[in-house]
């Protein structure tokens, strides 16, 4: 019985052994590369904007993704910027196409069934966006109004369910990024614009209003594969040495967030 339980005990430390080095090969691929390859949206101002002008990216998420990477691979880290949409992110992240996600992706429970999160970087919620004169002045102006949406977003839900338990219909309208749900209303094809606050900040402009309603509570965190637990370890820390330092409020600060 001894040399039986001395067997499964050796079986399982091999075993565990094995799992370890298996979570430890999403950072030993980046060391190899030589580069972080992260995720991140290119159609949110001060969040993550690419300039059509010169096209570089940048924003307070971009801002943390080389943080990580300096995490990751030393202080002369660098970092690949991969373009995602909101549809899009979650197919980068499972077919290896990125390391990491770092868009707009806010911590939920079915998501943390999926993915290792980080702790969260940034509180946000769910806001709603109307032209200069609208008549909608809060949620309950939405009944039998149309309200545009990006692919995937959790606002949907948030509406939806917020819609049912004041008994009023909502229109949705989705689109595939915020500039196209931005035009649509600008074009008066829909009535108002839902996104995360953040995101709507980076929309407006002196033609629009964000309502004072916030209507949920999104925690954006930084997303990897469920099995990486080595790398989701060292990106979480990196993520609270921001937070202890106040590295991470003065980037906040510096985007207007």
């Amino acid at each position: 019985m001894k040399k039986f339980i001395l067997f499964a005990s050796l079986i399982i430390l091999a075993l565990c052994s094995l799992a370890y080095i298996n979570s430890a090969k999403g950072i030993q691929n980046i060391q190899n590369r030589g580069a972080l390859l992260a995720g991140v949206k290119t159609d949110v101002p001060k969040l993550g904007y690419q300039d059509p002008f010169n096209n570089t990216i940048d924003g307070f998420e971009i801002d943390i993704a080389k943080a990580v990477a300096k995490k990751i691979l030393g202080e002369n880290g660098s970092v690949k910027l991969i373009p995602v949409r909101t549809k899009t992110r979650e197919d980068a992240l499972n077919s290896g196409e990125v390391d990491l996600i770092i868009a707009t992706f806010s911590i939920t429970e079915e998501r943390k069934q999926l993915y290792n999160f980080s702790d969260a970087y940034y509180t946000d919620g769910v806001a709603l966006m109307v032209k200069n004169g609208s008549s909608i002045k809060s949620f309950n102006d939405l009944d039998g109004k149309s309200v545009g949406i990006v692919h995937d977003a959790t606002a949907k839900d948030v509406l939806q369910e917020k819609a049912r338990n004041s008994d009023i219909k909502i229109k949705f309208f989705s689109f595939g990024t915020y500039s196209e749900v931005k035009s649509a209303l600008n074009s008066g094809m829909i009535d108002c614009f839902s996104a995360d606050k953040s995101i709507l900040l980076g929309h407006q402009n002196k033609n629009t209003v964000i309502l004072d309603d916030i209507l949920s509570q999104e925690e954006y965190g930084i997303a990897s594969k469920k099995g990486d637990t080595a790398l989701a370890k060292l990106v979480n820390e990196a993520v609270n040495e921001l937070k202890v330092s106040g590295e991470l409020d003065k980037i906040r600060e510096k985007w207007g967030l």
